[in-house]
């Protein structure tokens, strides 16, 4: 694949060629050599229009309102352009990151033709604002902001132009050092950048909200962020608490929404603007067990929420003892032995979370068959075989039923750059293999959480045979026992 090509922006001169004219006074602002074809214009504007979060972090996503070939009416702010004729009207909704603070936006997006083009060449963004509903601080200062395409003039070799031109608001600077100007040019380059992408047909090697939407998780963790953030003040642990309290808030999210899909077989949106719907939403059917639970905050806010579960460790943290006494009776200090299991916290019917639990990781899905558990979701991160280090030149892949290895390792969702070469990407795929081999339909997500090993491996259903299931997991129990390395942790502390 062909190097991208480098973003090469400039400022406008005052007499910059085929200013955008009409209804409105347009200021072309900065541009840039196009390196895609205009017939590809679509396809690069639609990220902007459909993913403004990806260019502000102040965005939380939009909604589309409407998308329509038809002029929504006489009385919208939407500009005439000379020689340009609108043909698709989208309106959509900006919602906030933080919606405490800054307000939801509505906002046309307008396309336009050349009157001599086929494709779309300018994407118009209007505010829809009022004196009730003011501008708020993420959206630039302006009342339009056109990204223009424009054809090379005669040279059949030559490139096309990408051009923001933009109607600002009174007495808005537009010098290369203002905020405007730096806002169009980080559009620019994401534009620019997107149709680089479509020439190459670029598609993300990582995918999001393949089990859980999107929308009801990004509103259901505003939600949880609000009533847990203060966690961050009360951290009893010498680790960074803006990583683990905003990590574990988006895990018990997920985990929330997917038990609701899973358990109800329903579809996962719901209104949370109003009361704790979640509470009586369906969950595991004997509740679940953190293993290696750490600082015990999944835990923690699952239980508060109303979820019936336990957290298990070989050793009591400092957090386990700020955390209220309901917190507190759910946390318990338990070496767990593979070799001679018992029940005390894996009823049937349990639902297993093991987040970072390392050594535990691989027997999460050979645990969650032999005592029947209603699924499980590992996210894994340091590398351990059933018991040493995992080293993958020494390894060899689970048996996989009914799948070659290569159409299975597709369906996992590596991301990467789709070598899969690397340690963390070989350990992943075995525990993928491992997971079917006992049983399990395996399912991955990348996670929306602040950290590098957000990748989840799930379990949710049966693709073999309970007895094939079990003879296969029994059968890696007793290879571990006959290697005769493992060795159970001790537990350190009191026991709750």
């Amino acid at each position: 694949m062909a190097s991208p090509p480098k973003f090469m922006p400039a400022v406008c001169a005052s007499d910059a060629d085929q200013p955008l004219s009409g209804s409105e006074t347009w200021i072309p602002l900065i541009e840039c050599p196009a390196d895609f074809p205009e017939e590809l214009f679509d396809t690069a504007v639609s990220q902007l229009i459909h993913h403004p979060e990806y260019n502000s972090t102040l965005i939380l996503r939009s909604e589309t309102i409407s998308d329509s070939t038809e002029l929504p009416g006489p009385s919208t702010s939407i500009p005439t352009l000379d020689n340009h004729h609108p043909s698709r009207f989208i309106r959509r909704k900006l919602l906030p990151r933080r919606p405490g603070r800054d307000t939801s936006l509505e906002q046309y997006c307008t396309l336009y033709r050349r009157d001599s083009s086929s494709s779309h060449t300018v994407l118009v963004l209007t505010p829809i604002t009022s004196e009730t509903d003011p501008l708020p601080y993420y959206h630039p200062r302006v009342t339009h902001l056109a990204f223009r395409y424009l054809p090379p003039h005669d040279d059949e070799s030559a490139t096309g132009i990408l051009r923001i031109e933009v109607v600002p608001l009174p007495n808005t600077p537009l010098d290369p050092n203002s905020r405007l100007y730096r806002t169009c040019l980080a559009l620019l380059e994401t534009l620019h950048r997107y149709g680089w992408g479509a020439v190459t047909n670029y598609q993300k090697r990582v995918i999001h909200d393949v089990l859980v939407p999107r929308e009801p998780y990004q509103d259901l963790y505003l939600v949880m962020r609000e009533r847990h953030k203060g966690l961050v003040d009360t951290w009893q642990e010498v680790t960074d608490p803006l990583k683990h309290v905003f990590e574990d808030i988006g895990i018990a999210t997920y985990l929330m929404l997917l038990w609701k899909i899973t358990f109800g077989n329903e579809e996962a949106g719901t209104d949370f603007t109003d009361g704790e719907p979640w509470r009586s939403w369906p969950r595991p059917p004997a509740g679940f067990v953190d293993i290696g639970c750490g600082n015990g905050l999944l835990t923690h806010i699952l239980t508060a929420e109303g979820y019936e579960g336990h957290g298990i460790d070989v050793r009591e943290r400092t957090s386990w003892k700020s955390y209220p006494s309901n917190t507190q009776n759910h946390l318990h200090v338990h070496a767990f032995d593979p070799l001679d299991f018992d029940n005390q916290f894996f009823p049937q019917g349990v639902f297993i979370i093991a987040n970072h639990a390392d050594e535990l990781t691989p027997w999460t899905p050979v645990l969650s068959t032999l005592c029947s558990a209603s699924g499980y979701l590992s996210i894994p991160c340091c590398a351990w075989d059933f018991d040493t280090r995992y080293e993958r030149s020494e390894k060899t892949l689970f048996p996989l039923p009914n799948t070659t290895l290569d159409e299975f390792i597709k369906t996992l969702n590596l991301g990467g750059d789709g070598s899969n070469t690397s340690g963390y990407s070989m350990y992943r795929i075995w525990l993928a293999t491992l997971s079917a081999h006992t049983g399990w339909e395996v399912e991955c997500e990348t996670l929306r959480i602040p950290s590098t090993r957000n990748w989840a491996i799930i379990g949710r259903r049966h693709l073999l045979s309970q007895t094939q299931s079990i003879e296969n997991a029994n059968a890696i129990v007793q290879r571990v026992k006959d290697r005769a390395l493992f060795k159970p942790r001790k537990p350190e502390g009191k026991s709750h």
